[in-house]
């Protein structure tokens, strides 16, 4: 998760929402968690949020008081999520995205032509190509339905997911690419083509972004970055 991004985010929403802004840290920040979000609201001035019983402790910690009135704070301009899925203003200047989800290659192979791949072989190989076996599975909060439907980044290049998502991997089509073991895998986030990768999972899973981010859960470390 990235802070500057989320600094920024918190400072346009103050723009458009006013000194008196309320934000929405239910659903443990929309699965960024409440602590850091709460650190960098109250920073900004602002002290007031919507929460769940289970975070009000960690966010009275952090200086900030529970209440139940509705947000004012735009969940896009807090967490950098595709507008899409918030109905906000079409055209609406973009943000950065606060959290990435990545992975990691865990090993390459070849795969011929009429080979299948992942359970139930949903995946049948046309032609002989090579395979990735990438970490982040729908344990970790990659949906099921995203299998043979989105992409992932590796070394600035999209690559297809093939096959069923598994529990704690996913099986990325490669062609003759040079990846290699312990490669970053970006299923979201970040600079490079994955960066608005949210919008086609909304597509591909009929969740929002909000959804599926909070769907990320407590199998995955969080790493916080400048």
């Amino acid at each position: 998760m990235s802070r500057s991004a989320l600094v920024e985010g918190v400072s346009r929403a103050l723009e458009a929402g006013g000194a008196d802004a309320v934000a929405d840290l239910r659903r443990d920040a929309y699965g960024h968690g409440v602590s850091l979000v709460a650190d960098v609201l109250v920073e900004s001035g602002v002290r007031a949020a919507c929460l769940d019983p289970e975070g009000t402790e960690v966010a009275s910690a952090a200086g900030m008081a529970a209440v139940p009135d509705p947000p004012t704070v735009d969940p896009v301009l807090l967490f950098g999520l595709p507008r899409a899925s918030t109905g906000a203003v079409a055209g609406s200047q973009p943000v950065r995205p606060v959290m990435s989800l990545i992975g990691s290659v865990l090993s390459v192979k070849a795969l011929r032509a009429g080979e299948g791949v992942s359970y139930n072989y949903t995946h049948i190989a046309h032609q002989d190509t090579r395979i990735a076996l990438v970490s982040g599975g729908f344990g970790q909060g990659v949906a099921r339905a995203l299998g043979n439907q989105v992409s992932v980044e590796i070394r600035g290049a999209l690559y297809p997911i093939v096959g069923r998502v598994a529990m704690d991997v996913c099986v990325v089509d490669i062609g003759d690419a040079d990846v290699a073991r312990s490669d970053e895998v970006i299923y979201f986030g970040g600079e490079g083509p994955a960066g608005p990768a949210l919008a086609t999972w909304e597509a591909a899973s009929g969740l929002t972004a909000a959804e599926l981010v909070c769907a990320l859960g407590l199998r995955l470390p969080r790493e916080v970055i400048a």
